[in-house]
């Protein structure tokens, strides 16, 4: 995950729920286009901080054997308020439904007591083996994700 859009993790519970927060900083280049007199967070990048904190879950709940968790659909998405620099977004997602590599979750963001952003999520997990099984760029990305996942969770100790 190149551009990780999650500042800590506060609560992981695999199989349930976590909870996260961005805090935007304003040193985000993204910021720069978007838009120069009124920075905002885009909508999508909401969205992709609610996939990375649902796929992170889906990780743990795995135990890191898929190497690969991707987002198949986002339903029912809602944008209701901004976030701008100086501001968190704490971002909730829920395990609704599984069926087999399948998971269905409820995510948002909030920005204090305010729902910013809405959604649900469809993410698919699959090996990348041939065969399905476990390949090494498998165990590479399970190695970094465990990695960035004790990272962030110490990040919300410190």
């Amino acid at each position: 995950m190149r551009f990780c859009q999650l500042s800590e993790i506060t609560s992981l519970e695999p199989g349930e729920r976590v909870q996260a927060i961005l805090n935007l900083t304003g040193q985000e280049d993204y910021l720069r286009d978007h838009f120069p007199r009124f920075a905002v967070m885009p909508g999508v990048l909401m969205l992709e901080a609610l996939f990375q904190a649902s796929a992170l879950l889906v990780r743990e709940t795995e135990q890191y054997r898929s190497g690969l968790v991707m987002l198949k659909s986002v339903r029912n998405a809602k944008f209701a308020d901004f976030v701008q620099p100086g501001q968190s977004l704490t971002i909730h997602a829920e395990i609704i439904k599984r069926v087999d590599d399948l998971y269905t979750l409820k995510a948002y963001g909030t920005k204090g007591d305010a729902t910013a952003v809405s959604a649900r999520l469809l993410v698919e997990c699959s090996r990348t083996g041939d065969d399905g099984s476990t390949s090494a760029e498998d165990q590479f990305s399970a190695n970094y994700m465990r990695q960035l996942t004790k990272r962030l969770r110490e990040t919300s100790m410190a």
